[in-house]
């Protein structure tokens, strides 16, 4: 019996592995929703937002390396899901979307939500095709299906209303076989770079996400060459965890001893990273850069030697080529701040800090309502949740804290929209991270503006009764772009959020809502709330002037910042004197 298209794709997808589908429904996916529906192994996941169904789905595909599916209908459904595709792109992970589109005999006469699919999808999708004829598949799916796989991005598909339930005149099943080679750079490139190691006094490795499967070797190589390692975001994941040469992040979410140990070096090595933030690489280094994307090297900063490569491979290459014991000084030197300054953290995440006499001063000038510090509630957090939990984080704030009060040990694992910057992500993607395993904890560290964005699929965590754990810095602000605008002089405008109180919205979708407004209840709220099952809603009540001193603050932030409160002060004296 021959299958529609409908039928090829869905079984596909089956035989893919793909186990479950975002999207909408909507009149030109219906055939292909139909399909879902009496396939035993695929399942439909109708969220409130395409836009949340995309970073499901993007979530998925960073967690297992597999393809993540998503679906939109017709125009204004495939254009919400864009913002989620264009996270998955700037991620480097394979996600199929399948858009609807007026039925053929439409096509071009600006009909009823008509758009140009294959426009709208150009600068976002490796791969995009609008399927004309049934006889097109399955080919057309196996080289969308290659290009995401292949390319690590986005391919789009697009379905016309009136081709989904059209039967195929032959039948035969889809193909996606696909090998990925590992690469390694010339053997005399890999020599130059080790004489280049071998010269240098003061080696700092700085590791991101693409070295993340060689683990053990980027150990032994920062056990060789003696250099503390400076770890992206991304690194976080299985470089945090029981690593004596870690020193924790450079950049504006950074530290101190991230930030010197790269401005004391004299040779960098960069593994596996394409760390965006020019601003924040010394000058006048010697540089080594090894990537698998020859554009990726000397994109950021300038490099004396280039090995495109699997760090993996390369990383073996060169420890062949190295010689043996060096000088600790430099390794032990930024090891021993980045301790003192991880002390010094947790007292400021201590509960009770503020009691102190340190406290008390430092209370008076930036925590006058005594609010609850958002140190604090990350580090709780931290102490409660397990091993294996996944976290995810909304862009700003929310992360400045994940990233340094939350140790990434075990077999941890986090997301967040760290390429694009993206607002509203952390809970979409812990929508689509609990379904891989409902029994895995998975914890969202919301921003109150993130979660506020796409609060409507709080209704999906209920509806398929997921128990994610949605932690939200209610500090009713825009705290990034608050503080942004602070060290720029600059008094805070705009960026004043008028929240509901978020657990009672909870409540009354069907989770379970822990509202916490003072910081004794901090502890036991942290804790109700993971033991809970379901989904659960923690909403606190964070200080909203509370300050993340960067990595390396200038001497103009810190004016800059001066002059903002000054003008913010006299504004509210404006304010006071008008009533």
């Amino acid at each position: 019996m021959a299958r529609t298209v409908a039928r090829v794709i869905v079984d596909a997808l089956s035989e893919l592995g793909v186990r479950q589908v975002f999207g909408v429904v909507g009149d030109a996916l219906n055939p292909l929703t139909d399909a879902i529906r009496t396939t035993d192994d695929v399942e439909w996941v109708g969220c409130r937002h395409e836009e949340a169904a995309a970073f499901a789905a993007s979530a998925q595909s960073q967690l297992t390396d597999r393809l993540g599916v998503c679906m939109g209908t017709v125009g204004p459904g495939s254009v919400h899901l864009l913002n989620g595709l264009y996270d998955a792109a700037k991620s480097r992970t394979p996600v199929l979307a399948i858009a609807g589109q007026v039925p053929l005999s439409e096509l071009g006469s600006d009909a009823f939500q008509e758009i140009d699919n294959d426009l709208l999808f150009r600068d976002v999708a490796v791969f995009r095709a609008t399927i004309t004829d049934p006889d097109q598949l399955p080919q057309l799916l196996e080289t969308a299906v290659r290009n995401a796989l292949g390319h690590k991005g986005v391919a789009v598909l697009t379905v016309p209303g009136d081709i989904g339930d059209r039967e195929l005149h032959h039948d035969r099943p889809a193909r996606f076989s696909l090998t990925t080679p590992t690469t390694r750079p010339e053997a005399s490139a890999v020599r130059q770079a080790a004489e280049l190691l071998s010269q240098a006094d003061r080696i700092t490795l700085l590791v991101g996400q693409g070295a993340r499967a060689a683990r053990e070797d980027v150990l032994a190589l920062a056990d060789r060459l003696a250099a503390p390692m400076v770890l992206t975001l991304k690194a976080k994941e299985g470089f945090e965890g029981d690593n004596p040469f870690q020193v924790g992040q450079t950049g504006l979410i950074g530290n101190p001893a991230a930030a010197g140990a790269m401005h004391s070096a004299d040779t960098l090595l960069l593994l596996g990273t394409d760390f965006p933030y020019r601003d924040w690489y010394p000058e006048g280094r010697k540089v080594i850069q090894v990537d698998t994307e020859p554009a990726h090297i000397g994109r950021r900063v300038p490099v004396d030697i280039g090995l495109v490569g699997d760090v993996g491979a390369t990383v073996r290459d060169l420890l062949d080529e190295l010689g043996g014991a060096r000088d600790r000084g430099h390794l032990e030197q930024a090891r021993k701040q980045f301790l003192n300054w991880r002390e010094g953290q947790a007292r400021l995440a201590d509960p009770a800090h503020d009691k102190s006499l340190v406290g008390k001063v430092r209370s008076a000038l930036d925590n006058r309502e005594h609010g609850i510090r958002p140190e604090a509630l990350a580090a709780a957090v931290d102490r409660s949740a397990t091993d294996d939990a996944i976290f995810t984080s909304d862009t700003g704030m929310a992360t400045v804290w994940l990233s340094r009060f939350v140790e990434l040990r075990g077999t941890r694992r986090l997301l967040g929209s760290y390429n694009l910057g993206s607002m509203a992500n952390a809970m979409p993607q812990a929508l689509g991270a609990q379904y891989l395993d409902r029994d895995r904890q998975v914890v969202a560290f919301c921003g109150d503006g993130g979660l506020s964005m796409l609060l409507g699929d709080l209704m999906t965590l209920k509806s398929y009764q997921l128990p994610v754990k949605l932690v939200v810095f209610d500090n009713r602000r825009l705290g990034m772009v608050k503080l942004e605008q602070e060290q720029a002089g600059l008094p805070e405008f705009g960026t004043v959020l008028d929240n509901p109180d978020f657990a009672a919205v909870a409540t009354a979708i069907g989770l379970t809502g822990i509202r916490v407004t003072d910081p004794a209840d901090l502890d036991d709220a942290v804790h109700r709330a993971f033991d809970t099952p379901g989904p659960v809603l923690l909403d606190v009540l964070t200080n909203p002037d509370e300050i993340a001193v960067p990595a390396k603050p200038t001497v103009e932030q810190g004016w800059g910042f001066a002059v903002a409160k000054m003008k913010e002060l006299l504004r509210s004296h404006d304010d006071e004197s008008s009533h």
